[in-house]
């Protein structure tokens, strides 16, 4: 990524901010960061005994969780495409 190419913008996640590099535009990176922090809040306040590690550990395990049950469903949707085309 080019240093042209490359947008910024300062966030913040759990109370920490985050000055995050990227190829998105700002307000998609600011975009993603709120939806991270709202994540992390929300497992947050069912376990309120985690430490700030664990918890984003925990997150990132469901985010990941949902991205794998996404791709599926779009893999599915494509065959069901690729069916209908044939």
């Amino acid at each position: 990524m080019s240093e042209e190419q490359k947008n910024r913008a300062t966030v913040e996640i759990y109370g920490q901010q985050y000055k995050v590099v990227g190829a998105e535009s700002a307000a998609h990176i600011r975009f993603v960061a709120s939806m991270v922090d709202e994540k992390m809040r929300e497992i947050g306040s069912m376990n309120p005994v985690l430490d700030t590690s664990k918890l984003a550990v925990l997150t990132a395990v469901n985010a990941v969780n949902d991205y794998i049950k996404l791709k599926e469903q779009y893999e599915k949707l494509e065959i069901e495409i690729k069916k209908l085309k044939d």
